[in-house]
């Protein structure tokens, strides 16, 4: 998801982005950090928004399982600064495995790195910044889930890898984008049982979907300097395999729901988060790039409904 992320860029490729003016990195930002926030994408939150809500999903589901939600506003937190740091950690860690394929693609040339606005040894002294935080994030937990947190690493450490040998970068990028759905669980019950897996497999699968629409962005480019994706994998069947996808991302959450004896608050959320996947599906034009930009941020928007969903079915059944 990280490897194509910015919308066109000015003719001079060290220059800011050309919609500058559109987020407050570009505008209020003291001129010295600028370089290391786009690193880290604050200046585009919808990365760590994706990375964010599994966690929520899970920990409001854990809390409303245990009948107890003591800890939930403060497990909130914690995942809110881990998702912006780990997500942070893992855009510079891409940007510095991809700088050369960057430097070859038109809307990724101005990043940091290809740029010349950090170097390769700045953008790694930051990356290690970034990871201590999210560890003394993640060292506020029960040993069961520290464990699981660490365990996480491995798929992030080879995510940007893996464009370059399968057309299937999407999944392994499931993998660690739903690493949260896991989290909560840990966090929370201090167990990964049966509904766990299944929130997790079926965020696996939205992230597959969602991630395909954004990759069609940059389809073109992705061809010519030789990035695989399920983008060019389904072309014109992108409609088909959103439905397959975004279809079995529902059926796999009602499952964890049904086994988490959840209420109808709980599946009013999943109603509302399937029919904003529908409305993606429908919408799709893999041609036009600003749409396909827009529905992937829309994602956003479908997660919380389904934690708005979550949260409020957690607080009936602990009251």
């Amino acid at each position: 998801m990280f490897s194509r992320d910015d919308p066109a860029r000015m003719s001079n490729p060290a220059s800011p982005v050309a919609d500058s003016t559109s987020n407050w990195v570009d505008t209020h930002a003291p001129l010295w950090s600028r370089p290391y926030l786009r690193l880290s994408r604050f200046d585009r939150p919808i990365g760590w928004w994706l990375l964010l809500l599994p966690c929520w999903w899970s920990a409001s589901l854990a809390s409303g399982i245990a009948h107890d939600l003591r800890v939930l506003p403060i497990v909130l937190v914690l995942f809110l600064i881990g998702a912006m740091t780990m997500g942070g950690a893992g855009c510079t860690w891409n940007d510095i495995t991809d700088r050369h394929l960057d430097a070859q693609v038109e809307r990724t040339r101005s990043r940091p790195i290809p740029s010349g606005q950090v170097t390769v040894n700045q953008a790694a002294v930051f990356l290690v910044l970034q990871a201590l935080i999210g560890l003394v994030v993640l060292l506020q937990f029960n040993a069961f889930a520290i464990a699981v947190g660490i365990a996480s690493l491995a798929i992030v450490a080879i995510y940007p890898f893996m464009k370059r040998i399968t057309y299937w970068p999407q999944t392994v990028l499931g993998l660690a984008f739903s690493w949260g759905a896991l989290m909560g669980f840990a966090v929370i019950l201090g167990r990964i049982d049966m509904p766990a897996i299944a929130l997790y497999l079926g965020s696996i699968s939205w992230v597959i979907g969602y991630d395909t629409i954004y990759a069609h962005q940059d389809s073109e480019d992705d061809l010519l300097v030789g990035i695989k994706s399920t983008a060019l994998l389904f072309g014109e069947r992108t409609q088909l395999a959103l439905t397959l996808f975004y279809g079995l991302a529902v059926a796999l959450i009602g499952l964890s729901l049904w086994a988490s004896g959840s209420r109808w608050l709980a599946w009013a959320g999943l109603v509302a988060f399937a029919a904003h996947l529908l409305w993606q599906t429908a919408k799709i034009e893999i041609g036009n790039s600003a749409l396909c930009l827009r529905l992937f941020k829309s994602n956003r928007d479908a997660g919380l409904l389904l934690f708005a969903g979550l949260l409020s079915d957690a607080i009936l059944r602990a009251n």
